[in-house]
């Protein structure tokens, strides 16, 4: 068993691998960089090392730091969190030759899924539901139109090794394509150090369907259910919730069929995400594999009662699932709201700051995961997001109300949030009815900015 952890993460999911690691009595050490001083992963730890300057490279992306401390601190084990370091195999493998358990998948797992068309061909080659598209990576933007005027307009351009909806791009017709390659080929290439790109056929008015995987080293795969992701602003996620409104019995059990054979087919263990696409004729494609814990796991939790974290570090440990897939049970709904410091007035801007005064909702099935207290003052060298608020109630409707009832009772002075906008959502009559889709945001983002206007106006 783990008896000593570094966290390789910073804020709420730092606080959160923190908390698990309490529970089990497992020791813990914190990395915090040079503007995450007073940050609570760092204040809350036992121990905590700085590992340098604010900047991610020089600190929470430095391998080598993160190694050193990791050793002189006595920890037999690293776990990466999301973002960062989480899906880098080659730190993965540094782990392992370090003689330190990483908590995730192998280097070569997180390179065979991390590599989009890679993963994409595997899938093929099980049985595994892909989108229409290239047969591989293409090498230039004259191989591009061939591919897009096989499979027919309109075409997604992604970067294999993408994440976040960098070097994305969406094509909708010829003209388009060549500025379209390039500008996407020269973002990956700046953010993933890799400009090979592949094409897919664009799915219109889909959903964004994943499914939680957990997996042993002794071939045990189960799925807990699905997550729907589909209120998101250019394919970075706002609200989850789960179950899926858009699913029927038999297609869920369907995709996590599909799911639990993609992450055998990849040799998986740990947990990790399997994300689908879902048509608007219930035909539903993969899309891609998350080799990481991912932001919207609380929402499972939730539902299913089980500890992720806890069971990332059990599977590192080298011990089999606790469950067999007849044994999971799903309770009641669950959602989660990201909480962003940013201002979706104007382009959803982020706005860092201090948090002058902070009031986080309670009650029967809230739950908040932050990094936040009163008078912090949140970088901005990292992600915007600063807390999530996850409610559950025993139907849709009632987590609806629960979530709207908590987001009314949260107060974050000092900066600007989201969170207005996150209220708004929930009571718009195609998010009550549950017929949204990713294009949601995009299609009612304008109207919702001016509700959100007007309720201001007039409690002026």
């Amino acid at each position: 068993m783990v008896k000593k952890l570094l966290i390789a993460n910073r804020g709420e999911i730092a606080a959160r691998i923190l908390r698990a690691c309490r529970e089990m009595c497992i020791d813990a050490v914190t990395v915090y960089s040079t503007a995450d001083a007073e940050s609570l992963h760092a204040m809350f730890a036992e121990e905590a090392v700085c590992i340098g300057p604010p900047r991610a490279a020089d600190s929470y992306l430095n391998a080598d730091a993160i190694l050193t401390v990791a050793k002189a601190t006595g920890c037999d084990a690293v776990h990466p969190g999301y973002g960062f370091l989480s899906e880098n195999a080659d730190f993965a493998d540094a782990c392992r030759a370090a003689g330190l358990t990483f908590v995730g998948p192998s280097g070569d797992v997180i390179r065979k899924m991390g590599n989009k068309a890679a993963a994409r061909a595997l899938m093929q080659s099980v049985g595994v539901p892909v989108v229409p598209g290239s047969d591989g990576p293409v090498a230039s933007a004259e191989e591009a139109q061939a591919v897009a005027d096989r499979i027919g307009y309109p075409v997604l351009i992604k970067a294999a090794a993408g994440g976040g909806g960098r070097g994305m791009r969406r094509v909708y017709g010829p003209e388009e394509l060549a500025d379209a390659f390039r500008e996407a080929a020269a973002e990956a290439l700046a953010c993933f150090g890799s400009d090979e790109m592949y094409l897919e056929k664009l799915i219109l008015q889909p959903r964004h369907i994943e499914f939680q995987i957990l997996a042993d080293r002794f071939g045990n795969v189960i799925q807990l259910g699905e997550r729907d992701c589909s209120v998101q602003r250019k394919n970075q996620k706002l609200l989850e919730e789960t179950p899926s409104h858009g699913l029927t019995p038999e297609l869920r059990e369907q995709m996590g069929a599909a799911a639990v054979l993609a992450a055998k087919a990849a040799g998986y263990e740990n947990a990790g995400t399997v994300e689908f696409v879902l048509a608007p004729d219930k035909s539903f494609y993969f899309i891609e594999m998350n080799t990481r814990i991912q932001v919207e796991h609380p929402v499972t939790e939730m539902v299913t009662a089980m500890d992720l974290v806890r069971e990332q570090i059990r599977i590192a440990s080298g011990l089999p699932l606790r469950i067999r897939q007849e044994d999971v049970q799903l309770h009641g709904h669950a959602i989660e709201c990201r909480i962003n410091a940013e201002d979706p007035a104007h382009g959803f801007a982020p706005r860092p700051g201090k948090a002058d005064f902070l009031y986080f909702p309670g009650g029967p099935g809230v739950r908040i995961d932050t990094c936040m207290y009163n008078g912090y003052e949140i970088p901005p060298y990292y992600d915007s997001m600063v807390a999530k608020v996850i409610a559950w109630a025993p139907t849709r409707l009632e987590a609806i109300r629960r979530m709207r009832r908590a987001l009314e009772e949260l107060i974050i002075d000092g900066l600007q949030t989201n969170a207005e906008l996150m209220h708004q959502i929930l009571y718009h009559p195609t998010f009550v009815r549950g017929n949204y889709t990713t294009a949601f945001l995009d299609e009612h983002l304008e109207s919702l900015l001016d509700w959100i206007s007007r309720v201001e106006a007039s409690e002026e």
